[in-house]
């Protein structure tokens, strides 16, 4: 059952007005019928092939009755009153329900039948349903238009004066986007009453010049706002040169955006009185809104449509033409550029800004999300997307509403701007798991990582290392891949920017024969023109800038960085070393970059000849960091979009059914028994090693003769309910030789384990191979991860994992293959058997596939997996479920 089976929720129609989606219940029969009756005659047969008034009744009777299993009706109403309606009736015996759509006259074109038939197709789905049947007059092109630009598969027949449409419910990518494309359309509409208002109020600015409200109203009348301004205060007329007035209904025209700073108990009852005045959006900075505030604050936001930034903010502000609103309280105007930022924290914000104005860079729209109930970070990618002005997106998130949606988001945008983000609470990669189980080696930082590597997105670990990124993409192209040439006037500082350049994954190579002979012959006597470049601190600024140009445009790197400091020489000739950076007549084809140690600022533009400019740092560490994140990007660039598996031999449907026949007899979930979860493993066709079941002594010897291999060995493992590190409780007898050694380990674990022992698996000894370790978490807030890395018992120690947000594409699987340390022990490392990385990638594919149909897998762990030359196969399973609905993370709907 899904999520609008449950509790209403809030979408966006595609201008921008915001309708509530519920389940119809049998109090809206006089709404549906008022529906059809207020339909004009033309509409209403159209609906119903004729102008009925029987039919009328009939639809409201039905859709009042919510009893029925096979039926399903959802609503759309905007301000109390029902607006559209969408249903489904379940053919018997079949996987096809029967659709109808009726929407209010004047609520043609708006995007409400589309929205209701997504939602509709999302509760299809939980209940098993596949395709859609709708019959229309042939004539009725709006209906058959709707269903044909869903994105869903339809085939279309036309019987005389009738059309039949059938409609497969099945997502893929195409739906998806057709998906994004809509509701990115929405919600740039929603946004304009938010960051591009015509008028503004603020409500709360005090008297005293210290608060806040005071200081906002300020800096938007002091930063060339064009629209109008007003006050709200009960017992002043005018505050910082604006017009009050004592509440939002006297003012003398509707504002379109309110900025809201009174105390949080007031918050509610001032978002109300917005909301019946017709405000369009609000921002709110006040802080400390307990729960029930917080609830009220929402639902007057939802009940009048209005988008809400906040609360716990420090603002928002536009800096484009015809704009100009800056409502923060920082101490200084943000200057205006090209980066687009959201933050959640305000401290965080006022450094990028200061940073992005002292660079030159700028900002274009910049929003301090705070306690992030409504505007995210999702909203403001889409915002910059289309803004016109955005170049680069610079985010800060402390939490993630729907990870997978921004995930789709950020990945679109990424391709057309560099989107860069601080990985904020990264203190638990210090932790080192005390369990071996997937949910204790998948950390959150894991976690975050995947997405953002998936996405494309740069994560830098503090705010400086953001903006030394940020003004490195600002000014120069991308590297097309790591090899950095390092250019010095003093040997010295070339080594440790070498040593920079290898700390942050860059290479230093060997320069060609050729080309060190042709710098030879453009340096001074003394110089070494192998990398790193000792130019020596006799070169000029000419050999200088003929030494970084030839470097720039030569193949045999992909960017070059040049250190330099002050010297006597320098001055005595009247040469400039740092001018030659800045005075090329021509763009150069690869990146430069400065290191500056003697530079006061962590890092500054240096204005170029022309309209470019060159970065200089006062760090090589810094530098070197900033490159890698370039090539990074450049790298992920030039990857073609990833394609997730086709899988055909999958038994999703016996999977779910062993999954619903587990949780009916364990209410709260647990660990699966090792039979039932070899049979939920065979489902996705994910390879084990032969094992038996036994029960008692001679089942385990019988077993053992059975599965004995060439050597006559094998191994018998103890099983309980929820034991989990059978070597630490020695709860394992390996090599066993024959029937009596089999007989005498059995003893030995009745003895030691006595009646929690349910019994014992009995395997073939394996063969050598490497061990890794192969495993699925499903996070309540990201979803399922696949985690992969080194396996044994040494996987605890070594914690050499990584992990990708399900579904996997290929170059997933890929990374998720080359990621960890072990890595080259699958490629044959001095030796070593090769590992069947064909069969090594089916199984991801698979867990993936696992962990994406059955929302109740709450971890799996698959540890040791073994991999040689003849195959991948699981030694030891672990599978724990978990009572969970499914949830349809790219259904449109506010937070």
């Amino acid at each position: 059952m899904t999520d609008t089976r449950q509790a209403p929720v809030h979408a966006l129609l595609t201008d921008g007005t915001t309708v509530r989606i519920r389940r119809a219940d049998p109090g809206d029969r006089d709404a549906v019928l008022r529906l059809y009756e207020e339909m004009s005659p033309e509409n209403l047969r159209l609906r119903f092939f004729v102008a009925s008034e029987i039919s009328a009744r009939q639809s409201a009777d039905r859709a009042a009755d919510a009893r029925r299993p096979d039926y399903c009706a959802l609503v759309a109403e905007q301000d109390g009153r029902l607006v559209g309606l969408a249903e489904y009736d379940a053919l018997p015996k079949s996987p096809q329900a029967e659709v109808g759509l009726a929407v209010a006259d004047e609520w043609h074109h708006r995007g409400v039948a589309t929205l209701l038939l997504e939602h509709l197709a999302d509760a299809a789905r939980g209940a098993g349903i596949t395709a859609f049947s709708a019959r229309a007059l042939a004539e009725n092109h709006e209906v058959l238009r709707v269903f044909t630009d869903l994105g869903l598969r339809v085939t279309r027949q036309f019987d005389g004066p009738e059309a039949y449409c059938l409609v497969e419910l099945f997502e893929d990518e195409t739906y998806l986007s057709a998906v994004d494309a809509r509701g990115r359309v929405a919600d740039v509409v929603s946004l304009r009453p938010l960051l591009r208002p015509r008028s503004v109020v603020v409500i709360g600015a005090g008297r005293k010049p210290g608060s806040v409200g005071r200081a906002i109203l300020r800096n938007i009348s002091t930063g060339s706002f064009t629209g109008r301004v007003f006050a709200v205060h009960p017992k002043v007329s005018s505050i910082c040169g604006v017009h009050a007035y004592p509440s939002v209904s006297v003012l003398p025209q509707v504002p379109e955006l309110a900025v809201v700073t009174v105390p949080a108990p007031l918050v509610p009852q001032v978002a109300e009185e917005c909301g019946a005045a017709g405000v369009g959006a609000l921002l709110v900075v006040s802080a400390g809104l307990d729960t029930h505030q917080a609830s009220a604050l929402k639902g007057a936001c939802r009940r009048y449509g209005m988008r809400l930034a906040g609360p716990n903010c420090l603002g928002l502000a536009n800096t484009e033409d015809g704009i100009h609103l800056d409502a923060t309280f920082a101490a200084r105007h943000p200057g205006a550029g090209t980066a687009g930022v959201a933050v959640q924290s305000g401290g965080v914000g006022i450094a990028l800004l200061d940073g992005l104005a002292r660079l030159g860079i700028g900002v274009s729209s910049f929003v301090s999300l705070g306690d992030k109930y409504d505007v995210s970070g999702n909203d403001m990618l889409q915002w910059w997307e289309g803004d016109g002005r955005t170049a680069l997106a610079l985010l800060h998130l402390e939490s993630f509403g729907n990870p997978r949606a921004f995930s789709r988001t950020a990945r679109r945008v990424a391709r057309t701007m560099p989107v860069l983000t601080v990985d904020a609470g990264r203190s638990e990669a210090g932790r080192r798991a005390a369990d071996l189980h997937t949910s204790a080696a998948a950390t959150r930082t894991m976690t975050r990582q995947a997405l953002f590597t998936q996405a494309g997105i740069t994560a830098t670990r503090t705010i400086g290392e953001l903006l030394d990124t940020a003004a490195l993409l600002h000014s120069q192209p991308l590297p097309a891949g790591t090899r950095v040439a390092v250019v010095s006037n003093s040997g010295g500082t070339g080594v440790l920017a070498a040593d920079a350049c290898a700390d942050a994954g860059l290479v230093v190579p060997p320069l060609p024969a050729a080309l060190v002979d042709e710098l030879d012959t453009l340096l001074p006597d003394g110089a070494t023109a192998t990398n790193p470049v000792d130019v020596t601190a006799a070169v000029s600024e000419e050999q200088l800038r003929a030494c970084v140009n030839r470097l720039a445009k030569h193949g045999a790197v992909d960017a070059v960085l040049v250190t330099l400091v002050p010297t006597a020489v320098a001055v005595a000739t009247g040469d400039d070393l740092v001018r030659a950076l800045t005075h090329d007549p021509g763009p150069l084809p690869r990146p430069v970059v400065a290191v500056l140690p003697a530079q006061a600022a962590r890092v500054e533009l240096l204005e170029a000849l022309g309209d470019g400019t060159v970065p200089a740092y006062s760090d090589a560490q810094a530098a070197a960091r900033a490159l890698a994140h370039a090539a990074d990007r450049a790298r992920w660039l030039a990857q073609l979009p990833g394609s997730v598996a086709e899988l055909k031999d999958v038994e999703t449907e016996r999977a779910r059914a062993l999954v619903d026949s587990f949780l009916d007899e364990n209410a709260d979930g647990g660990w699966l028994d090792p039979r039932t979860t070899a049979a939920l493993l065979g489902c996705y066709g994910i390879p084990q090693i032969p094992w038996a079941w036994a029960r008692d002594e001679d089942e385990a010897v019988a077993a053992a003769e059975r599965l004995a291999g060439p050597d006559g060995r094998v191994v018998m493992k103890a099983h309980w309910p929820g034991l989990l590190h059978k070597s630490e409780q020695h709860a394992v007898h390996l090599d066993l030789q024959n029937a009596s050694q089999v007989r005498a380990a059995h003893r030995d674990l009745v003895t030691r384990f006595g009646g929690r022992m349910t019994g014992v698996v009995i395997q073939p000894l394996a063969e050598r191979g490497t061990e890794l370790f192969a495993g699925v978490v499903q996070d309540e807030v990201f979803g399922p991860l696949v985690v992969f890395g080194l396996g044994g018992t040494a996987t605890e120690l070594l914690a050499d994992h990584a992990g990708r947000l399900a579904p996997l594409t290929d170059l997933d699987v890929h990374d998720l293959i080359t990621s960890p340390r072990c890595a080259p022990l699958l490629f044959g490392y001095r030796g070593g058997p090769t590992a069947d990385l064909e069969i090594l990638e089916q199984l991801l594919h698979r867990l993936s596939r696992l962990a994406c149909d059955l929302p109740q897998l709450a971890e799996a762990d698959l540890n040791p997996v073994l991999a040689g030359r003849h195959g991948v196969s699981a030694l030891d399973v672990r599978v724990r479920l978990m009572p969970r609905h499914a949830h349809d993370p790219y259904l449109r709907r506010l937070r």
